[in-house]
């Protein structure tokens, strides 16, 4: 059982804590999810990389702009479930990497990760998430 490299665009299975869940005192996320590394970068003085993840889900927000929807084609290849999935971009959990949270795929022999999302998806996840921060419109969650 070996840990992937993280790396941006990779689908990792983590417990991802949301803002509300935060706000109402929680520390432990609800539930594990598919979850794309959106930054992977500056290791700390311990050798800790900071990665951030976006969460993956099946409902789209209220708010159509705080979310991308993941083509089916790819969906499919990676395989989290089936049915629509969008990737949000307004909620970020931050962390050292492994942290506590990654867990391994439920069934897949210890594997931690779905796959990698193409690369023109990815950087719309990313343009899109910068233009969030840029207006302040999004928020991340410290996981340390």
């Amino acid at each position: 059982m070996s840990l992937p490299t993280p790396r941006p665009g990779l689908v990792v299975r983590y417990a991802f804590l949301w803002s509300h869940e935060q706000t109402r005192g929680r520390e432990e996320a609800s539930k594990d999810r598919p979850c794309a590394i959106v930054l992977a970068c500056r290791r700390l003085p311990d050798g800790t990389l900071r990665t951030a993840v976006a969460p993956i889900n099946h409902r789209q927000p209220d708010d159509p702009t705080a979310s991308i929807p993941i083509p089916a084609k790819v969906a499919t290849r990676l395989g989290p479930d089936a049915g629509q999935h969008w990737i949000r971009i307004d909620e970020l959990n931050v962390f050292g990497w492994p942290g506590y949270d990654l867990r391994p795929i439920p069934g897949s022999a210890g594997r931690y990760d779905y796959g990698m999302l193409p690369k023109d998806l990815f950087e719309r996840v990313k343009a899109a998430i910068l233009e969030r921060q840029r207006r302040l419109a999004g928020s991340f969650i410290d996981r340390d």
